[in-house]
C-alpha cells in the first residue's frame, strides 16, 4: 500500500514526459521555420546569420508572391461560400431525410476525406480539361469544392443532430412559416456548427496544393503552388517568411475554432436550462 502514491507519481512524470516530447516532435519543423524567416543571410540556413525583416518586405512588395496570394484567398472564399451553402443543404438532408440508400450517400459525400487527394486530382483535371476549365479561377474552385463540402457536412449534422426539433414546431405552430422558422430559430441555434464548417472549407482550400498543381496551369496560380515551384526551383527564405505567416493564420483560425466551440457549448448549455 505504501508504494502506490509513488508509482503513482512515477506513471504521472512518464506519461507527461511521453507527452511533452510528442508535442516537441510535432513542433519541431515550426520552431526551425520562424527563425530562419528572420535571417539576415541570402539562403536557407539554420541557424540564421543575423536579424533581419527583408524576406518579409520581399513578399510584401513582390506582385510575384502577392498576386498567387490575392488569387488563394478568392479561389478560398468562393470555395467557402459554395461549400457552406452546398454543405449545409446535404447536412438537412441527411439528417432530417428518411431515404433508402441514405447511409451510402452519406458515406459517398464524406468519401474524399479518406481518399487520395492525388486520385481526385488526376480526375477533376481529365474532367476539367474536357470543359476548359484548367487555368481558370471557377475551376480550382470547382476542385477544392469535393476536399470542402464533406468538412461542412460533418460539422453541420453534428449540429443537427443535437438539435430539439420541438422548437421548429413550436415556431410553426405560433404561425411562423418554414423561412421564419429557420432564419429565427435553425439558423441561430446551428449556426456555431455552420461557422466552423466555412472556417474548415476556407482553410482547406487555401493550403490546396496536390488540386492546384494540376487545375492552376498558368494564369490561376495559387499561393501554394507558387511555393512549390519556388522550392523546386530557387529556394528562396522568402519560402519561410510565407511559412511563419500561414502558420500565424492557422493558429488565428484554431483560436476561432475554439471560439467557436466554446459558444457551442454555452448555447447547448443554456438550451438545457430552457427546457427543464
Amino acid at each position: 500500500m505504501g508504494r502506490e502514491p509513488s508509482s503513482f507519481k512515477l506513471g504521472t512524470i512518464v506519461f507527461w514526459t511521453f507527452c511533452l516530447l510528442v508535442f516537441a516532435y510535432l513542433v519541431f519543423p515550426i520552431t526551425i521555420i520562424i527563425p530562419i524567416s528572420f535571417s539576415a543571410s541570402e539562403y536557407l540556413e539554420f541557424p540564421p546569420k543575423g536579424f533581419s525583416l527583408k524576406w518579409y518586405a520581399a513578399y510584401f512588395e513582390s506582385e510575384e508572391w502577392l498576386d498567387p496570394t490575392l488569387q488563394s484567398l478568392k479561389v478560398a472564399f468562393l470555395t467557402m461560400v459554395f461549400s457552406t451553402i452546398v454543405g449545409t443543404l446535404a447536412a438537412f438532408g441527411l439528417v432530417r431525410g428518411r431515404f433508402r440508400g441514405k447511409r451510402i450517400i452519406q458515406g459517398f459525400i464524406i468519401s474524399p476525406m479518406i481518399i487520395p487527394h492525388i486520385i481526385i486530382a488526376i480526375g477533376v483535371y481529365f474532367l476539367f480539361a474536357s470543359w476548359h476549365l484548367v487555368g481558370k479561377t471557377m475551376g480550382i474552385v470547382l476542385g477544392h469544392l469535393p476536399l470542402t463540402i464533406p468538412f461542412v457536412v460533418v460539422t453541420v449534422s453534428a449540429s443537427l443532430y443535437g438539435f430539439n426539433t420541438a422548437l421548429e414546431d413550436a415556431a410553426q405552430t405560433l404561425g411562423a412559416n418554414r423561412i421564419k422558422t429557420f432564419y429565427y430559430v435553425t439558423y441561430p441555434l446551428i449556426q456555431p456548427g455552420i461557422l466552423a464548417g466555412a472556417l474548415f472549407a476556407f482553410i482547406i482550400s487555401f493550403d490546396e496544393l496536390i488540386v492546384a498543381i494540376f487545375i492552376c496551369g498558368t494564369r490561376a496560380v495559387t499561393l501554394p503552388k507558387r511555393m512549390f515551384d519556388a522550392l523546386m526551383f530557387e529556394i528562396s527564405p522568402v519560402l519561410a517568411s510565407i511559412s511563419t505567416l500561414l502558420v500565424l493564420l492557422s493558429i488565428l483560425a484554431l483560436f476561432g475554432m475554439m471560439m467557436l466551440r466554446k459558444r457551442t457549448e454555452r448555447s447547448q448549455i443554456k438550451r438545457k436550462r430552457d427546457e427543464e
